[in-house]
């Protein structure tokens, strides 16, 4: 349930515990008296002051990631997620967050196997309209994640991080101890077949290398998991998967459909890490 995720988090302002009330709009009020009402698609918007200076997904990036998502195409990797971090969410009480969670895909898959409770973040509201649609019993949040994470010291069991920025400091003073990180990074070669054709970006060597070295300070590696999908896609399939990622930004969707709109099955192949992180042992 919604209220279930509630108890961890904290307020922006004063770091304050929060309450829900209300029916419609439902309202987080902190002990403090700060308020923050949900959104009527679902979400709550927690940012303060001049919000992010990030750029957020647009409208029609969100569109291509629903569309492309839906379609199963990366359904193995959903269930790669799910079965990576189900070992640490099977008791009460426990709590997943996914970071950059988008239009929650991967969270959903989450969910459905465990009991978890369940906190997603993201920067694009875009993308929190469809996330509060597809996961209602979970709080879905707009925030930045170079900021201090609006949730208690030690409050998460399990946090999941698909192909969005980390912080790793952060991460390690939410995760509880026996906690787990998973983050999917892609490979070298990932959509290769693809990728130059239609303008996304590419996969820059070290990749792995740097996710190890900006996380070694915090936490343990404790697995790595490589996962290939083959995909058929057509004309669409490949516009979508093209704008719905950083290219998205720069990219115009109706010139890239246009020129591909005559494919109707091209083979790639989608090259993922799964990297899981423990935080190690803290002095008693």
């Amino acid at each position: 349930m919604l209220s279930d995720a509630v108890p961890s988090l904290r307020c922006p302002v004063c770091q304050g515990s929060f309450g829900l009330s209300g029916t419609a709009p439902i309202s987080l009020n902190c002990v403090a008296g700060h308020s923050f009402d949900a959104a009527k698609q679902g979400y709550f918007n927690l940012l303060t002051g001049k919000g992010t200076v990030f750029e957020a997904d647009t409208a029609e990036m969100v569109a291509a990631r629903n569309d492309f998502l839906g379609g199963g195409h990366y359904a193995p990797l959903a269930d790669a997620i799910a079965e990576l971090a189900s070992p640490v969410l099977s008791a009460p009480g426990s709590l997943v967050l996914d970071s950059g969670t988008g239009t929650g895909h991967y969270l959903h898959t989450v969910l459905d196997r465990t009991p978890a409770a369940a906190i997603g973040i993201d920067i694009s509201k875009f993308a929190l309209r469809r996330a509060a649609r597809l996961n209602p019993n979970a709080i879905n949040l707009v925030w930045d994640i170079w900021r201090p994470l609006p949730l208690a010291d030690q409050s998460v069991d399990a946090l999941i991080v698909v192909f969005a920025p980390r912080n790793p400091p952060e991460f390690a003073r939410v995760l509880r101890p026996g906690g787990r990180v998973i983050v999917v990074t892609p490979r070298s070669g990932h959509l290769a077949e693809i990728a130059e054709r239609t303008g996304m970006l590419r996969i820059e060597p070290g990749k792995d290398e740097r996710l190890a070295e900006s996380m070694q300070e915090f936490f343990n590696p404790a697995d790595s998991v490589q996962l290939d999908v083959e995909l058929t896609l057509n004309g669409r399939d490949i516009a979508d998967l093209a704008f719905m990622g950083p290219a998205g930004h720069h990219l115009e969707r109706s010139a890239l459909l246009a020129s591909i709109a005559a494919e109707s099955s091209v083979g790639a192949t989608a090259k993922f890490n799964l990297s899981v992180f423990t935080v190690p042992e803290r002095p008693s």
